[in-house]
């Protein structure tokens, strides 16, 4: 008897101990199902490094918290808990990862602080430091130098310097006396190299880019469209400018003050056959544009222009994706200054150009002007 009885309680303990136990995994199971539906946990398991400083999460069993893009092995689900702040995971009694190290600035914003402060060292060098100073000068290797540069800036150090002595020498040519002194004073050594480029940097020669374009032949005609008026204005190299308003006598003075002593032109019947073709365009962006353009600006503007031409009609990418193309994945919001700078609608489409979240952000020429070109070429 006393055998069956001990049988018996052994029983019961047994099973109120598996009873227990389905308990614990009903609760962890839950926990892990409402950690998996919560949208962070995609972050977490894709270490995103976007979603960096927009949340935190701490593990219960070994009682840190860390950024999503952490690199440590993944928590299970039901041992992670969410926090908006360092300050709430450290109240909740967390300890910051030593591997992440979510108390310290990000590693990516440590290397843009770096870098632009290597920009600010370039724009007020007299001479192009060599590749070798600069990275000693960052804290870096070579090679991780110029690839983090160009990660951050879009450009590489020489092109970054290039650029911003064209900046310098187009201020030069405003207020010195001589050509030659403003391309000396914008740090070109010579002029044989300065006049190698000028063609490519200003559309024209210092001398005429000085005199406010004098020389320059603009021609340009303003055409009716169901989005505004629109000015369309061709030099001898191509289609230099397609602008929107509402406004035309303002679309006519805003060519006028890029060029106050370029030669204007009105359009004849050819060039109004041209602008019938660019509002045929406005209509139906899908049919492309095939003219040859008069494209001017940095070589990191050109190549986010390039990009942007390639995007196809109908279809739309994110200033992150963008930049990711052209191989500068932090350079976002250079990309969407390149896009403000565009001075030719349409034929480069920046319009196609959204935030990641797929939202509507600003257009040069409108934000209405965009969704109508976007809805028509989702239409066609």
């Amino acid at each position: 008897m006393n055998a069956m009885l001990k049988d018996s309680l052994l029983k019961d303990s047994l099973l109120e101990g598996n009873a227990r136990e389905h308990a614990k995994l009903g609760l962890a199971g839950a926990a892990a199902n409402k950690i998996e539906a919560d949208p962070r946990w995609a972050s977490v398991v894709a270490r995103d490094k976007h979603a960096d400083g927009t949340f935190f999460y701490s593990v219960k069993t070994t009682g840190v918290y860390c950024r999503p893009s952490c690199a440590s092995r993944r928590a299970l689900p039901q041992n992670v808990a969410f926090h908006a702040t360092r300050a709430d995971a450290e109240r909740a009694g967390f300890r910051p990862c030593q591997r992440c190290r979510p108390d310290e600035a990000a590693l990516a914003d440590q290397q843009s602080a770096r870098i632009t402060e290597i920009c600010r060292f370039i724009e007020n060098a007299d001479e192009m430091p060599n590749l070798d100073a600069l990275a000693k000068r960052a804290g870096m290797s070579v090679y991780h130098f110029h690839r983090t540069f160009k990660a951050v800036t879009g450009v590489t150090p020489r092109a970054y310097a290039q650029a911003h002595r064209a900046t310098r020498v187009r201020e030069q040519l405003d207020s010195a006396t001589r050509v030659t002194d403003a391309i000396y004073n914008a740090g070109y050594n010579s002029n044989a190299r300065f006049y190698e480029k000028a063609d490519s940097l200003l559309g024209m020669t210092p001398t005429d880019y000085r005199r406010g374009g004098a020389n320059a032949r603009i021609r340009f005609a303003i055409g009716a469209s169901s989005l505004g008026a629109i000015l369309v204005a061709r030099s001898e190299r191509g289609v230099c400018a397609i602008t929107l308003g509402d406004d035309p006598d303002a679309l006519a003075r805003d060519l006028q003050d890029k060029f106050p002593q370029a030669t204007l032109i009105g359009g004849d019947a050819e060039f109004e056959r041209l602008v019938a073709r660019v509002v045929g365009l406005v209509e139906s962006p899908a049919l492309g544009f095939d003219l040859p353009l008069d494209v001017r600006g940095t070589a990191f503007q050109q190549r986010v222009w390039d990009a942007l031409r390639k995007v196809p009609a109908g279809t739309t990418a994110s200033y992150s994706e963008i930049a990711e193309r052209i191989g500068a994945p932090k350079a976002v919001r250079a990309v969407a200054q390149a896009c403000a700078a565009n001075s030719l609608a349409i034929a480069i489409p920046c319009h196609r150009v959204v935030r990641n979240d797929g939202a509507l952000s600003g257009y040069r020429w409108g934000v209405e002007r965009k969704r109508a070109l976007l809805d028509r070429e989702a239409g066609a």
